[in-house]
Protein backbone atom coordinates (compact mmCIF):
# COMPACT_ATOMS: atom_id res chain seq x y z
CA UNK A 1 0.00 0.00 0.00
CA UNK A 2 1.54 4.06 -1.15
CA UNK A 3 0.58 6.85 -0.08
CA UNK A 4 1.63 9.91 -1.61
CA UNK A 5 0.98 12.49 0.96
CA UNK A 6 1.71 15.63 -1.30
CA UNK A 7 -0.50 15.20 -4.61
CA UNK A 8 0.97 16.42 -7.25
CA UNK A 9 -1.41 18.82 -9.07
CA UNK A 10 -0.02 19.20 -12.54
CA UNK A 11 -2.54 18.73 -15.39
CA UNK A 12 -0.79 17.12 -18.32
CA UNK A 13 0.27 18.58 -21.40
CA UNK A 14 -2.40 19.09 -24.59
CA UNK A 15 -1.63 17.30 -27.47
CA UNK A 16 -0.99 20.45 -29.71
CA UNK A 17 -3.23 20.33 -32.39
CA UNK A 18 -4.59 24.09 -32.64
CA UNK A 19 -0.71 24.27 -32.95
CA UNK A 20 -0.32 22.38 -35.45
CA UNK A 21 -2.99 24.12 -37.47
CA UNK A 22 -1.24 26.99 -36.93
CA UNK A 23 1.29 25.72 -39.70
CA UNK A 24 -0.63 26.20 -42.53
CA UNK A 25 -1.56 29.91 -41.89
CA UNK A 26 2.38 30.81 -41.35
CA UNK A 27 3.34 28.82 -44.51
CA UNK A 28 3.25 31.78 -46.77
CA UNK A 29 5.71 34.01 -44.75
CA UNK A 30 8.74 33.89 -45.63
CA UNK A 31 11.13 32.13 -43.33
CA UNK A 32 8.31 32.85 -40.09
CA UNK A 33 7.13 29.20 -40.53
CA UNK A 34 10.38 26.73 -39.66
CA UNK A 35 11.16 29.42 -36.76
CA UNK A 36 7.60 28.55 -35.15
CA UNK A 37 8.06 24.76 -35.76
CA UNK A 38 11.57 25.17 -34.50
CA UNK A 39 10.09 27.26 -31.13
CA UNK A 40 7.03 25.28 -30.78
CA UNK A 41 9.06 22.07 -30.73
CA UNK A 42 11.43 23.40 -27.90
CA UNK A 43 8.16 24.41 -26.27
CA UNK A 44 6.78 21.00 -25.82
CA UNK A 45 10.10 19.42 -25.05
CA UNK A 46 11.06 21.38 -22.21
CA UNK A 47 7.46 21.08 -20.59
CA UNK A 48 7.28 17.80 -19.86
CA UNK A 49 11.09 17.96 -18.49
CA UNK A 50 9.66 20.10 -15.70
CA UNK A 51 7.39 18.46 -15.31
CA UNK A 52 9.03 14.98 -14.88
CA UNK A 53 11.13 17.17 -12.20
CA UNK A 54 8.47 18.04 -9.86
CA UNK A 55 6.93 14.69 -9.71
CA UNK A 56 10.47 13.53 -8.66
CA UNK A 57 10.72 16.17 -5.76
CA UNK A 58 6.88 15.11 -4.62
CA UNK A 59 7.41 12.39 -0.92
CA UNK A 60 5.89 9.08 -1.95
CA UNK A 61 5.78 7.23 1.45
CA UNK A 62 4.77 3.45 1.60
CA UNK A 63 2.79 1.88 4.57
CA UNK A 64 3.34 -1.67 5.21
CA UNK A 65 0.43 -3.07 7.06
CA UNK A 66 2.06 -5.84 9.53
CA UNK A 67 -0.28 -7.22 11.36
CA UNK A 68 -4.46 -6.90 11.16
CA UNK A 69 -6.01 -8.10 14.57
CA UNK A 70 -10.17 -9.50 14.51
CA UNK A 71 -12.22 -10.47 17.10
CA UNK A 72 -15.70 -12.78 16.46
CA UNK A 73 -17.80 -14.86 18.72
CA UNK A 74 -19.48 -18.74 17.22
CA UNK A 75 -22.28 -18.09 19.86
CA UNK A 76 -21.66 -21.81 20.80
CA UNK A 77 -19.71 -23.48 24.22
CA UNK A 78 -16.59 -24.96 22.30
CA UNK A 79 -14.98 -28.23 23.86
CA UNK A 80 -11.00 -27.19 23.69
CA UNK A 81 -10.09 -31.26 24.53
CA UNK A 82 -12.36 -32.27 21.10
CA UNK A 83 -10.86 -29.51 19.34
CA UNK A 84 -7.10 -30.80 20.40
CA UNK A 85 -7.92 -34.24 19.63
CA UNK A 86 -9.28 -33.67 16.16
CA UNK A 87 -8.20 -30.72 15.08
CA UNK A 88 -5.85 -29.81 12.70
CA UNK A 89 -2.77 -26.93 13.39
CA UNK A 90 -3.79 -26.73 16.74
CA UNK A 91 -1.69 -25.93 20.21
CA UNK A 92 -3.98 -26.87 23.21
CA UNK A 93 -2.35 -24.43 25.96
CA UNK A 94 -4.25 -25.64 29.05
CA UNK A 95 -2.55 -23.41 31.51
CA UNK A 96 -4.00 -20.61 29.34
CA UNK A 97 -7.36 -21.79 28.58
CA UNK A 98 -6.96 -21.86 25.18
CA UNK A 99 -6.36 -23.30 22.01
CA UNK A 100 -4.28 -21.76 19.06
CA UNK A 101 -5.22 -22.99 15.34
CA UNK A 102 -3.07 -21.86 12.83
CA UNK A 103 -4.29 -20.98 8.95
CA UNK A 104 -1.52 -21.12 6.49
CA UNK A 105 -3.32 -19.43 3.56
CA UNK A 106 -3.49 -16.26 4.48
CA UNK A 107 -0.62 -17.36 7.05
CA UNK A 108 -3.08 -16.32 10.63
CA UNK A 109 -3.38 -17.84 13.82
CA UNK A 110 -6.45 -18.08 16.18
CA UNK A 111 -6.73 -17.96 19.61
CA UNK A 112 -9.95 -19.60 20.78
CA UNK A 113 -11.75 -19.50 24.09
CA UNK A 114 -14.43 -22.09 24.97
CA UNK A 115 -16.99 -19.12 25.53
CA UNK A 116 -17.07 -19.08 21.85
CA UNK A 117 -15.07 -16.16 21.59
CA UNK A 118 -12.43 -16.08 19.14
CA UNK A 119 -9.25 -13.78 17.80
CA UNK A 120 -7.27 -14.18 14.80
CA UNK A 121 -4.03 -12.15 14.64
CA UNK A 122 -1.24 -12.13 11.81
CA UNK A 123 -3.56 -10.74 8.27
CA UNK A 124 -1.82 -8.21 6.55
CA UNK A 125 -5.12 -6.60 4.84
CA UNK A 126 -8.58 -6.40 6.35
CA UNK A 127 -9.80 -8.84 3.71
CA UNK A 128 -7.79 -10.89 4.70
CA UNK A 129 -8.46 -10.83 8.28
CA UNK A 130 -12.05 -11.82 7.41
CA UNK A 131 -11.30 -14.86 5.12
CA UNK A 132 -8.97 -16.26 8.32
CA UNK A 133 -11.82 -15.38 10.52
CA UNK A 134 -14.59 -17.00 8.52
CA UNK A 135 -12.28 -20.26 7.36
CA UNK A 136 -11.44 -20.69 11.60
CA UNK A 137 -15.06 -21.02 11.84
CA UNK A 138 -15.74 -23.44 8.75
CA UNK A 139 -12.84 -25.73 10.69
CA UNK A 140 -14.74 -25.65 13.54
CA UNK A 141 -17.54 -26.54 12.43
CA UNK A 142 -16.97 -29.29 10.56
CA UNK A 143 -15.96 -30.98 13.73
CA UNK A 144 -19.47 -30.74 14.73
CA UNK A 145 -20.17 -27.52 16.71
CA UNK A 146 -23.03 -25.23 15.56
CA UNK A 147 -21.23 -22.48 15.05
CA UNK A 148 -22.78 -18.70 14.13
CA UNK A 149 -20.36 -16.44 12.65
CA UNK A 150 -21.42 -13.42 14.99
CA UNK A 151 -19.36 -9.77 16.10
CA UNK A 152 -16.96 -9.71 13.98
CA UNK A 153 -15.09 -6.93 14.23
CA UNK A 154 -11.11 -5.29 13.71
CA UNK A 155 -9.31 -4.49 16.53
CA UNK A 156 -6.22 -2.88 16.06
CA UNK A 157 -4.16 -3.03 13.24
CA UNK A 158 -0.34 -2.28 12.94
CA UNK A 159 1.50 -0.19 10.31
CA UNK A 160 4.92 0.76 9.65
CA UNK A 161 6.52 3.52 7.49
CA UNK A 162 9.76 5.49 6.31
CA UNK A 163 10.21 8.97 6.23
CA UNK A 164 12.27 10.30 3.30
CA UNK A 165 13.88 12.33 5.84
CA UNK A 166 16.08 11.53 9.71
CA UNK A 167 14.21 13.39 12.51
CA UNK A 168 15.34 15.48 15.12
CA UNK A 169 13.37 13.88 17.99
CA UNK A 170 13.92 16.30 20.81
CA UNK A 171 13.33 19.20 19.46
CA UNK A 172 10.22 17.64 17.84
CA UNK A 173 9.26 16.52 21.52
CA UNK A 174 10.16 20.17 22.88
CA UNK A 175 7.77 21.84 20.52
CA UNK A 176 4.60 19.46 20.56
CA UNK A 177 3.83 18.93 24.34
CA UNK A 178 1.63 15.99 23.71
CA UNK A 179 4.44 13.87 22.53
CA UNK A 180 5.99 11.63 25.46
CA UNK A 181 9.82 11.31 24.72
CA UNK A 182 11.83 9.35 27.97
CA UNK A 183 15.03 8.02 26.06
CA UNK A 184 15.81 5.75 29.43
CA UNK A 185 12.62 3.93 28.68
CA UNK A 186 11.98 3.99 24.89
CA UNK A 187 14.03 5.10 21.89
CA UNK A 188 10.87 6.78 19.85
CA UNK A 189 8.42 9.43 20.65
CA UNK A 190 5.35 8.36 21.74
CA UNK A 191 2.49 10.59 20.21
CA UNK A 192 -1.29 10.27 20.46
CA UNK A 193 -4.08 11.06 17.74
CA UNK A 194 -7.93 11.70 19.24
CA UNK A 195 -9.15 12.44 15.32
CA UNK A 196 -8.36 9.86 14.21
CA UNK A 197 -7.84 7.78 16.94
CA UNK A 198 -4.50 6.13 16.61
CA UNK A 199 -0.98 5.60 18.45
CA UNK A 200 2.99 7.04 16.51
CA UNK A 201 5.96 5.77 17.57
CA UNK A 202 8.55 8.26 16.02
CA UNK A 203 12.12 7.12 15.57
CA UNK A 204 15.23 9.33 14.57
CA UNK A 205 15.95 7.57 11.90
CA UNK A 206 12.76 8.55 10.28
CA UNK A 207 10.68 5.19 10.84
CA UNK A 208 7.25 5.74 12.06
CA UNK A 209 5.08 2.76 13.75
CA UNK A 210 1.15 3.65 13.50
CA UNK A 211 -1.22 1.51 15.63
CA UNK A 212 -4.97 2.07 15.43
CA UNK A 213 -8.54 0.77 14.71
CA UNK A 214 -8.21 0.30 11.04
CA UNK A 215 -6.35 0.73 7.82
CA UNK A 216 -7.77 3.66 6.93
CA UNK A 217 -6.64 5.18 10.18
CA UNK A 218 -3.29 4.46 9.70
CA UNK A 219 -2.63 6.44 6.67
CA UNK A 220 -5.23 9.22 8.32
CA UNK A 221 -2.44 9.11 10.77
CA UNK A 222 0.63 9.58 8.42
CA UNK A 223 -0.75 12.18 6.47
CA UNK A 224 -1.47 14.20 9.86
CA UNK A 225 2.04 13.67 11.27
CA UNK A 226 3.93 14.15 8.06
CA UNK A 227 3.97 18.48 8.23
CA UNK A 228 5.00 17.93 11.70
CA UNK A 229 7.72 16.10 11.34
CA UNK A 230 8.34 17.63 8.11
CA UNK A 231 9.47 20.77 10.17
CA UNK A 232 12.30 18.85 12.28
CA UNK A 233 13.81 16.90 9.33
CA UNK A 234 17.61 16.36 8.93
CA UNK A 235 20.19 14.64 6.47
CA UNK A 236 20.87 11.03 7.40
CA UNK A 237 23.90 9.35 8.19
CA UNK A 238 25.26 6.93 5.47
CA UNK A 239 24.95 4.37 7.66
CA UNK A 240 21.37 5.20 8.54
CA UNK A 241 21.06 5.19 3.98
CA UNK A 242 22.25 1.84 3.43
CA UNK A 243 20.25 0.72 6.88
CA UNK A 244 17.38 2.25 4.94
CA UNK A 245 18.16 0.40 1.23
CA UNK A 246 18.39 -3.08 2.98
CA UNK A 247 15.11 -2.55 4.61
CA UNK A 248 13.63 -1.50 1.36
CA UNK A 249 14.57 -4.97 -0.14
CA UNK A 250 13.68 -6.59 2.76
CA UNK A 251 9.82 -4.86 2.64
CA UNK A 252 9.94 -5.34 -1.64
CA UNK A 253 10.12 -9.01 -1.27
CA UNK A 254 7.98 -9.38 1.47
CA UNK A 255 5.43 -8.03 -0.20
CA UNK A 256 5.92 -9.98 -3.40
CA UNK A 257 5.67 -13.07 -0.92
CA UNK A 258 2.61 -11.96 0.64
CA UNK A 259 0.26 -10.77 -3.21
CA UNK A 260 2.01 -14.23 -4.74
CA UNK A 261 -0.58 -15.67 -1.13
CA UNK A 262 -3.28 -13.55 -1.90
CA UNK A 263 -3.48 -14.54 -5.30
CA UNK A 264 -3.77 -18.20 -4.34
CA UNK A 265 -6.52 -16.84 -1.38
CA UNK A 266 -8.37 -15.11 -4.47
CA UNK A 267 -8.60 -18.20 -6.60
CA UNK A 268 -9.69 -19.93 -3.50
CA UNK A 269 -12.12 -17.34 -2.22
CA UNK A 270 -14.97 -18.39 -5.43
CA UNK A 271 -14.69 -22.79 -3.20
CA UNK A 272 -14.86 -21.11 -0.30
CA UNK A 273 -18.10 -19.10 -0.43
CA UNK A 274 -19.77 -21.98 -2.32
CA UNK A 275 -18.26 -24.09 0.70
CA UNK A 276 -19.67 -21.48 3.46
CA UNK A 277 -22.56 -21.75 5.14
CA UNK A 278 -25.56 -18.86 4.23
CA UNK A 279 -25.97 -15.75 5.54
CA UNK A 280 -29.06 -16.63 7.39
CA UNK A 281 -27.17 -19.78 8.85
CA UNK A 282 -24.43 -17.42 10.40
CA UNK A 283 -26.36 -15.08 12.15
Amino acid sequence: MATVIQKNGIKSLSNGNGLVHQHHDLQDLNGYSEMVNNIETHQLTEQPVISDNQQTEEPEIDIVINNVVCSFSVRCHLNLREIALNGTNVEYRKENGMITMKLRRPYTTASIWSSGKITCTGATSELAAKVAARRFARCLQKLGFNVRFNNYRVVNVLGTCSMPFAIKINSFSERHKEADYEPELHPGVTYKLTTPKATLKIFSTGSVTVTAPSVAAVQAAIEYIFPLVYEFRKERTKEEIEALLAKKRRHSNEAEAQNNRCEIVEEEDDDAEAEAVSDKDWV
